[in-house]
């Protein structure tokens, strides 16, 4: 909001009224701010938010048990709506000064800017970039400032191209990877099944050695291949969408930022959760190519059916982290707050999204959060 802007002014009755899932209000300070919209996607579920609705979460924020991150506070301010009349803060410092007083007037005075000062509003008109023309031409042009831009997320869609045929082939609905992959898996793990029912497929351990694949043997191949392809999921995530390109190079800039630098920056664009398949079809054929060459023909097409069925799982997760609400205590649930962590601030770690079993022999694992009261 510009300086020479008045900011809107409400009641702390008005505040009050707005502590439903459909209209949810909190405090930081003086501040107010409308998070309706954050409810489903904070890691930590509505309800924990909702029981604060109405107040100020400036002691959440700080910590402890959790420090909130700069990124966190940025995106706080995407929210902000307005301040509390004086009035209001009047009333809120009466009640407040009825309690049992453990702070002195000078800490009190120097706790109210510590729960904002740290977050800054982003301001669209002033960014490093035109928000009002598609980016993906711009960022090259940010050079050594394009890694620290990239991970300051934003909650708002990001235009890539200005031809509408561009833009439309890098959006896909979440459902469109299980409609499309699917019945292939289906299809294939069938055909797999029978081809190794032949009993012609022969893993050869040396030239005068081999052992037949039997069908049975087709579900672990199949779980094996998943398994492969958690390892894949692993290295492509860390090695290919979280390099840092030299800050030289436009080209490179330019292809991190359409490959996952995008991701990063709005990380709840939901059209842009999950691959399209148009563009996944050319990486997913010369995934088969590999197998086939490298493995008999039924081995290889049932690790490859596995490694499908493994991307499929692997892209539904990737949104439901981002969109879905997990019983807290779940599986889900803590891959969901590692995700989080991921993006607003671990950009360097956590680079497992099914599952962090490959982040503990590469030592990415996003460390357990430990809190000594300091600032």
């Amino acid at each position: 909001m510009s300086s020479s802007v008045s900011p809107r002014l409400f009641s702390r009755k008005e505040v009050d009224r707005h502590h439903t899932k459909d209209s949810c209000w909190v405090l930081l300070g003086n501040r107010v701010y409308d998070v309706t919209g954050f409810l489903r996607r904070h890691p930590g579920g509505e309800a924990l938010i909702l029981r604060r609705s109405g107040s100020d979460i400036s002691q959440e924020i700080e910590g402890p048990p959790h420090r909130h991150s700069a990124n966190a506070r940025r995106w706080m301010e995407q929210y902000y709506i307005g301040e509390l009349d004086k009035d209001s803060v009047r009333d809120t410092q009466v009640r407040g000064r009825r309690k049992p007083q453990e702070h002195t007037d000078e800490k009190e005075e120097q706790e109210e800017p510590s729960a904002t000062s740290r977050c800054s509003k982003v301001d669209f008109e002033t960014d490093l970039v035109d928000w009002h023309k598609p980016l993906a031409w711009q960022v090259g042009h940010l050079r050594e400032k394009y890694d620290t831009w990239v991970h300051q997320p934003v909650d708002r869609p990001i235009r890539l191209f200005q031809s509408e045929f561009l833009e439309a082939s890098t959006k896909t609905s979440w459902y469109m990877v299980p409609v499309v992959w699917m019945p292939l898996v289906l299809y294939l793990s069938w055909y797999c099944y029978t081809t190794l029912a032949q009993e012609k497929t022969r893993l050869f351990i040396t030239k005068n050695y081999s052992v037949m694949v039997h069908k049975y043997t087709f579900p672990l191949i199949f779980l094996f291949g998943m398994f492969v392809w958690s390892f894949i999921e692993y290295c492509i995530h860390r090695f290919v969408f979280h390099m840092r390109p030299p800050a030289h190079n436009y080209y490179l800039i330019t292809l991190h930022f359409l490959l996952h630098g995008q991701h990063h920056k709005s990380p709840f664009d939901g059209s842009r959760l999950v691959f399209p398949p148009g563009l996944a079809s050319p990486v997913i054929g010369a995934f088969y190519l590999l197998m086939q060459a490298v493995f008999p023909y039924g081995l290889g097409l049932s690790m490859f059916v596995g490694g499908l069925c493994g991307y499929v799982v692997y892209d539904m997760i990737h949104y439901y982290l981002h969109y879905g609400a997990p019983q807290k205590g779940s599986y889900m649930y803590g891959l969901k707050v590692y995700h989080v962590k991921h993006h607003f601030e671990h950009q360097r770690a956590g680079f497992g999204i099914t599952t962090t079993f490959w982040d503990r022999p590469f030592k990415t694992l996003i460390p357990d959060e430990s809190f000594d009261g300091t600032h």
